[in-house]
């Protein structure tokens, strides 16, 4: 009833916005009069000469760093132009990766932070960075204490536009702040533009990157492995039926050409994969697709032989051959080719996708931009037949590799096996899947993090962090792996001792948020970002909640993060509006992760892969499509983590109905491999446990299903929408 009434208090509180006006309801921090935080989050173990000796092990000590920028960000030649007053460094590549090539970690070489996500600002006098919520702990650690260090999601936390306005806003003189256009995704740069226009800061573009001329010792190369082809039996579909289909799309659109610069798009569209990105098995390239020819822009010594029979390049003069060009030649030729065509499609941000740089949309006039989301995004999104059956065996070896993995684990801590620590076990988790079929490498880094390191959401060990796992506290494993028919990723909290009453009544909170929105039947229409109220409600109801998304896509031998599904009812922060909540459809797929953190002690975070499928509805007169979920991950959880006296019946159902799949499904594979270790292990995981409550515990959970779904109808549903209300 309380959140029922919540939902009603929100509404009020929209009705009265809409009478002070539309712009005052949307920016609540005028109406309250609340200050922006311009100083940043206090730093822990700073100031550094107060607690010399007893810096963070993996923190970097980047003050020299900072000077040579600071030389070059006054150096004429260097900057082109006259000096800068500061410097934008971002976590992009040329391309708005999510993770980028080693060679590309400007941002991780000039902080010290090598999260996937972060902004930062260096003045001749200040360097400030700006993380969310998965990375505030580890930014702390990791970054100097020369920096300010700016937690995004917390309350009235000043952006780096607004930073920049207060900074440099009274000054007299033109303040200019650079950045590299090739690298700034295009929306970013707009916005800032939009946020400083009545300041006195100008953003200048400083093509010659500053990073790169100061990162001249210990630079990595770029990966020097060909590119591959991905055959027809992983992929599904021939690349030529996908150019077709996106050429509808353009034609639809009114588009002579569309430029594809996001790597995994390319390698879906032409079917061909590649190892320039660290997990991610995609080539550093560029794409035109006109209406009468297809150009690819590609490091020449990255092909081999049957690459150009795979996509026709010799004697190609037809509109359905490749023509391939040197990966640089996109500059010439897109300023050239758009003088004959009337209107170019330029992919703007979309989900984990955040479009095309700044430098390519300057390459094209602005009358003939057309700036929407590219259309690959939606068609590689919903799944072929094939890569639906790819996906499901993939995750079915994974679980085998998983299960035989953490059996293994468990002997060795039980034993008290010497040098068990976090990096042993990221290492032989990333080599266990190495032994099954078409396997290609991990997904990402493996997250391994005991005691307070499971705290750490993203959490990655190494040498000067990893601790040995004790029996005291929890232990997350957050592993996947890349095969040619799939991508899979799941996390797993474990115990080697005798678990708290807190520990286990977290973990069967996140538990049973895994559930309900794994156990959900929907309407079609029902939108991600109302999804996520199932899997937090039993964390919201102990007031608590977790600094991270859902649920993400998860692509088919590409990205493990996979445009445009985003399960977070957070979307603030989000310029992609038609993205940020899409609707579900078949054959999609995407990660079900509740989690909770208490910082400095321990962690839990429940990882599955669910597949979207139709729901049989027999039993109405079928006028409204219904959706439903299946769980692809097949791995057990931890039984001694289970609180039972806070399950409900169907929780409990839900439960054995898994664990029933997990014996027939990945037992049956264990057995053909031999696996017998991990047999047993998952055998003793998946008892089933009794169905009927034991007990009228006061401690036990409500199930509120019921009354989230009234208020997700009333609040959240587009005919609903309280802000349209105002319009």
């Amino acid at each position: 009833m309380k959140m029922i009434l919540t939902a009603r208090l929100s509404l009020i509180t929209v009705f009265v916005a809409c009478l002070l006006g539309n712009s005052s309801a949307r920016n609540i921090r005028d109406v309250n009069g609340v200050a922006l935080d311009f100083n940043g989050a206090p730093r822990s173990k700073c100031p550094a000469s107060a607690h010399e000796g007893n810096q963070p092990a993996d923190r970097v000590d980047t003050s020299l760093k900072l000077r040579q920028l600071r030389s070059e960000m006054v150096r004429v030649t260097s900057v082109q132009g006259p000096p800068l007053d500061g410097y934008i460094v971002t976590s992009d590549d040329a391309h708005q990766s999510e993770t980028v090539a080693p060679r590309d970690a400007r941002r991780e070489f000039i902080t010290g932070f090598f999260g996937s996500f972060g902004e930062a600002v260096i003045t001749l006098d200040k360097a400030v960075f700006w993380t969310d919520g998965r990375y505030h702990i580890q930014a702390d650690q990791q970054l100097s204490c020369d920096w300010t260090l700016m937690k995004l999601g917390n309350e009235n936390v000043a952006t780096l536009s607004e930073w920049l306005a207060h900074e440099f806003g009274s000054d007299s003189k033109e303040t200019r702040i650079g950045a590299d256009p090739t690298l700034i995704p295009a929306f970013v740069w707009e916005n800032w533009q939009y946020d400083l226009l009545n300041t006195s800061v100008k953003l200048v573009a400083v093509r010659n990157n500053l990073i790169d001329t100061i990162w001249q010792v210990g630079r990595p190369p770029y990966n020097a492995n060909p590119a591959f082809v991905l055959e027809d039996e992983y992929a599904g579909r021939p690349w030529q039926e996908k150019i077709q289909s996106v050429r509808r799309e353009m034609e639809v659109a009114g588009a002579d050409a569309l430029v594809v610069t996001a790597l995994d798009e390319i390698a879906w569209l032409f079917n061909i994969r590649g190892y320039d990105i660290p997990d991610t098995p995609v080539l550093r390239s560029y794409a035109l697709v006109a209406l009468g020819s297809i150009h690819l822009y590609v490091p020449e010594r990255k092909l081999r032989k049957s690459f150009h029979v795979h996509l026709k390049t010799y004697d190609c003069f037809h509109a359905d051959c490749v023509r391939i060009h040197n990966y640089t030649s996109i500059w010439h030729d897109l300023r050239t080719m758009a003088q004959v065509w009337d209107t170019v499609w330029l992919p703007a941000p979309c989900g984990y996708s955040r479009g095309a740089s700044r430098e390519i949309y300057a390459s094209i006039p602005a009358m003939r931009r057309l700036v929407r989301p590219s259309p690959i995004i939606d068609m590689r999104a919903v799944k072929n037949p094939i890569e639906i059956h790819g996906m499901e065996q993939a995750h079915i070896r994974d679980a085998v590799a998983m299960c035989d993995f953490l059996a293994y684990t468990e002997d060795q801590i039980m034993l008290g096996t010497q040098g068990w620590d976090e990096l042993q076990i990221a290492r032989f988790a990333n080599e266990v899947r190495y032994e099954q079929n078409n396997t290609m490498g991990i997904s990402f880094p493996t997250i391994v993090g005991y005691g307070p390191h499971a705290a750490l959401p993203h959490y990655e060990p190494a040498n000067t962090t990893s601790i040995i796992v004790g029996t005291e506290s929890t232990l997350v494993i957050d592993s996947g792996g890349q095969y040619k028919d799939g991508t899979t990723d799941v996390t797993r909290t474990l115990h080697y001792g005798e678990p708290t009453m807190e520990q286990k009544t977290a973990y069967t909170r996140v538990l049973i948020g895994s559930i309900q929105l794994a156990s959900l039947i929907f309407p079609a229409n029902l939108r991600t970002d109302q999804l996520d109220a199932f899997a937090r409600q039993p964390l919201w109801a102990a007031g608590l909640d977790y600094q991270h998304g859902t649920g993400h896509g998860v692509g088919h031998f590409l990205s493990v993060h996979e445009s445009p599904i985003s399960v977070s009812y957070d979307t603030s922060g989000t310029s992609d509006m038609e993205c940020s909540a899409v609707r579900l459809q078949p054959g999609f797929f995407l990660s079900n992760e509740p989690g909770y953190y208490k910082e400095g002690e321990f962690g839990v975070r429940l990882e599955n892969v669910l597949k979207v499928v139709e729901f049989n509805n027999t039993g109405s007169s079928g006028e409204r499509k219904f959706l439903k979920f299946e769980d692809v991950t097949l791995v057990p959880y931890e039984p001694k983590l289970i609180d039972l006296e806070l399950l409900v019946p169907s929780h409990r159902r839900w439960l054995n109905a898994y664990n029933e799949r997990i014996r027939k499904v990945i037992g049956a594979e264990l057995k053909t491999q031999r696996r017998i270790k991990g047999y047993n292990w998952m055998m003793s995981k998946t008892r089933r446990i009794p169905e009927g409550r034991s007990g009228s515990s006061s401690s036990a959970l409500p199930h509120y299903s019921f009354l989230i779904t009234l208020t997700v109808y009333y609040v959240f549903l587009d005919r609903t929408d309280p802000w349209k209300l105002c319009s």
